[in-house]
């Protein structure tokens, strides 16, 4: 790694008092170094989102997902356990399940090599005759699993915390917002391909400070009066009451949720609970490249198929709110590639309101530490 990208230089100008902080260095948005440490250092050593719990409630029932670039299968075995692991193959490092469903063992596509759900190798063709081969030994390679909030979520590295111990209160947050999560059922899911750096993504989530000029109709369904940002260690809230009024984003005459209750979760899964009938959106944000990302946005309502309101909600995010954010981070992103910005100030209010960027800057905060901790570990790309 050049002096040039040292941890140190991308901190230059940011201090954790936000209302005197510049934002993180433009070049941890734009350098390749920087995707990769971004991958490495935080993508593959946080706790990543994969799916409601409803989809691992049964024996057998697995789902697949690729996190940092590491194919992964979560199931529940035939115990109930809730398991993950690399979706690898120890013979020749074949994948073994592709998508979603319901299996009893792990058969691999390639050479039929054979895994109980516990991981363990159970059958592998035409070996009888190999020495020093003892089938008892073999196993898949595991990942932390868990199931929090209603989610279930993987964690690559090895030794990190549980998140139920890491996020703190978010856990009875959510249980207190959205009591209903564990009822909720997938509806639906949008996905976008985006020309900008996933952080810049998760920047323009966690301010409203934008929200007056680029999203009209969103301040319409919100009450921006009551709008309130609090950070945490690894996540921060953004509440307000909503939905309460005409508006232009949607219709919510019939909705009995009358808050906007989100919840980011570091480093990069939106929780959101919008005006309605119950229920929860997830956003995941995917690092893809330098300036790529892909985002899903799976909605969870009270039935699969949403019903008028709710389809006119849904049209709403992807036809204007989408359209309007994904404009935005695009031109921060061709921004950040000119000689024309390093970086900025964090627009900061004391009180926490709608209008502070200091969820941003906490987020760029966590960043840093990371990128520290990975220079210190010397695991840096």
């Amino acid at each position: 790694m050049s002096t040039a990208e040292q941890p140190v230089d991308i901190a230059t100008g940011w201090t954790p008092e936000p209302g005197a902080s510049m934002s993180l260095h433009a070049d941890a948005y734009t350098r390749p170094h920087w995707f990769e440490t971004d991958q490495s250092a935080i993508i593959r050593r946080s706790w990543q989102w994969v799916c409601h719990g409803e989809k691992l409630r049964d024996p057998g029932s697995y789902v697949t997902e690729d996190i940092g670039g590491m194919p992964i299968v979560a199931l529940r075995d035939t115990d109930g356990v809730l398991r993950a692991f690399y979706n690898v193959c120890q013979h020749r490092a074949h994948h073994l399940v592709e998508g979603e469903g319901a299996i009893r063992n792990l058969v691999c596509p390639y050479h039929a090599w054979s895994y109980d759900l516990t991981g363990r190798l159970k059958a592998a063709r035409h070996t009888g005759n190999l020495e020093n081969f003892d089938p008892g030994t073999i196993c898949l390679d595991a990942v932390q699993v868990e199931e929090f909030g209603g989610f279930i979520y993987v964690n690559l590295d090895p030794a990190a915390a549980p998140l139920a111990e890491q996020a703190g209160d978010l856990g009875n947050e959510i249980a207190n917002w959205a009591p209903d999560v564990n009822e909720l059922t997938f509806a639906h899911r949008l996905s976008y391909t985006i020309d900008s750096n996933w952080k810049n993504v998760v920047d323009n989530f966690l301010e409203c400070y934008h929200c007056h000029v680029a999203h009209k109709d969103f301040v319409s369904l919100v009450d921006m009066d009551t709008y309130e940002v609090t950070t945490h260690g690894i996540y921060s809230s953004h509440m307000a009451e909503a939905g309460k009024t005409d508006n232009t984003a949607y219709d919510v005459s019939d909705a009995t949720v009358t808050d906007h209750a989100v919840w980011w979760l570091w480093p990069n899964t939106c929780i959101m609970r919008y005006p309605g009938r119950g229920n929860m959106i997830i956003l995941k944000i995917i690092p893809a490249g330098p300036n790529r990302s892909y985002e899903t946005y799976d909605f969870f309502l009270e039935s699969a198929e949403p019903n008028e309101a709710e389809l006119e909600s849904i049209r709403y995010l992807d036809e204007v709110l989408q359209v309007e954010d994904i404009n935005l981070v695009e031109s921060v992103q061709r921004g950040m590639e000119t000689p024309a910005f390093t970086q900025g100030r964090i627009v900061n209010d004391p009180a926490g309101s709608g209008l502070s960027e200091h969820a941003l800057h906490h987020f760029h905060g966590l960043v840093l530490d990371h990128y520290r901790a990975a220079a210190a570990e010397g695991t840096t790309p």
